[in-house]
């Protein structure tokens, strides 16, 4: 890792004189009974200043494909911030709830913005234990921190970060929900539909198609289990299960279990003549979290990506890699390189494309001594190459409504495993968000 640059400074000078102005700001709060009484209108959110420095891998498959024709780096500063809108509207049975989510980017590369809705659901309840929703929305399928093999119907979760905000997709889905005596104490059924047309959740898979999914919920004998399933549409069909259940006050165990039926997996060779494989595939996960007297909470979860490709597939891939940039400097020809990166950016360049990882997490509360001071240390490691990444980080929420976090991410792996070929090898992240 290189060490922090004069951004970093500047960023930490303006984070210091807002921390500053808000504690000469600050007053003791008073009860006020009105604030737990529900408003026609609410709105809320984030503003996040983020700077990153990234160790770049230029040996690795990634990189390459990454920054073809353009100038070699070893590191890279980013700044970026980060806006995020929440909002609610009441009106009689019905409510519109919406988040939306704005970047302005800048690094030695690019200068980009974006602006998302991330979600904008309406949702009627005419009677207790009954809501419809329209809209976008993100749905949070599933009992797995960093993985959700049964999360069907939403985007995938960062493993780095599973707690971040994720865009939302178009559907509509309800929840009827029953509550009961006895060892079945609540039963509730989700049905969602989530259409896929050219403009609307392309990304999800085939236009053309009304992929209609169903969850259902049963709290028994204080035990939480899910049935999910998905028809056969815009993606294969699919089905699974997932469960939670506290041994302990503070000992918790989870698992999910997925069914894929007709998943077609691409796979390629060295020398990249691509074959797609059909059959049906079976994701899994099993996790615990203990928290101990002392207020040190441990995660761990280990997980099998049934789509995922295994240590000898992905060495294939490398060495396509490989084999395109040796030819591109020999010869000059280019032939092999736009598969290599069609390849990579599909099955092959997902967050974690491998068969099986193990993951771990411990974070104290209260470190040192130190009231709102979190320290915690993340692993996660491809089981099959025993390549790893490594994520120390403190975090501080002593000013009111302001968040303070500092990470390390360090990736460990020899050649030709999956986190040796990503693009970064290393990167120093620090973030404050104000919340309002």
């Amino acid at each position: 890792m290189s060490p922090p640059r004069g951004s970093w400074g500047q960023w930490l000078l303006l984070l210091l004189l807002l921390a500053a102005a808000h504690a000469a700001a600050a007053e003791v709060d008073s009860f006020d009974a009105s604030a737990f009484e529900k408003k026609p209108f609410e709105i809320g959110g984030y503003l996040q200043l983020k700077q990153e420095d990234f160790a770049l891998n230029r040996s690795g498959a990634f990189y390459k494909l990454g920054n073809v024709n353009r100038p070699q780096r070893d590191t890279l500063d980013r700044s970026t911030g980060t806006l995020e809108l929440t909002g609610k509207l009441r009106q009689g049975i019905g409510t519109f709830d919406f988040r939306t989510h704005s970047d302005l980017q800048r690094d030695q590369l690019v200068h980009d913005h974006s602006n998302v809705l991330y979600e904008g659901v309406y949702s009627i309840r005419p009677k207790p234990g009954l809501t419809m929703e329209a809209g976008k929305k993100s749905l949070r399928w599933g009992k797995g921190y960093a993985w959700n093999p049964i999360g069907f119907v939403e985007r995938s979760k960062d493993p780095n970060d599973p707690e971040l905000s994720r865009e939302g997709l178009v559907m509509a889905n309800s929840d009827l929900i029953f509550n009961r005596e006895g060892w079945l104490q609540t039963i509730a059924f989700t049905p969602v539909l989530l259409p896929v047309q050219k403009d609307v959740n392309s990304d999800f898979g085939a236009t053309g198609h009304l992929n209609p999914a169903a969850k259902l919920y049963l709290l028994y004998r204080d035990t939480d289990i899910d049935f999910a399933w998905q028809g056969k549409g815009s993606r294969p069909g699919r089905f699974g299960l997932d469960f939670s259940r506290n041994l302990t006050s503070n000992f918790e165990i989870h698992g999910e279990w997925a069914r894929i039926q007709q998943f077609a997996r691409p796979v390629t060779d060295s020398t990249g003549r691509v074959t797609s494989e059909f059959g049906n595939a079976t994701s899994y996960l099993l996790g615990l979290r203990y928290l101990t007297e002392k207020d040190t909470t441990y995660i761990a979860e280990y997980y099998r990506n049934g789509t995922g490709y295994s240590d000898q597939e992905a060495q294939q891939f490398y060495q396509l890699v490989d084999t395109a940039f040796a030819q591109l400097e020999r010869t000059g020809s280019s032939v092999l390189l736009p598969k290599a990166l069609a390849l990579s950016q599909g099955g092959y360049g997902r967050p974690n494309a491998g068969k099986d990882y193990l993951y771990f997490r411990a974070q104290q509360k209260d470190a040192l001594g130190i009231v709102y001071f979190q320290a915690a240390v993340t692993a996660m490691m491809n089981l099959q190459d025993r390549s790893y990444q490594l994520t120390p980080e403190l975090q501080y929420s002593g000013v009111k409504n302001l968040d303070l976090r500092l990470r390390l991410l360090l990736l460990q792996g020899a050649n030709m495993t999956d986190f040796g070929e990503k693009q970064n090898s290393g990167k120093l992240e620090f973030y404050a968000r104000y919340y309002f």
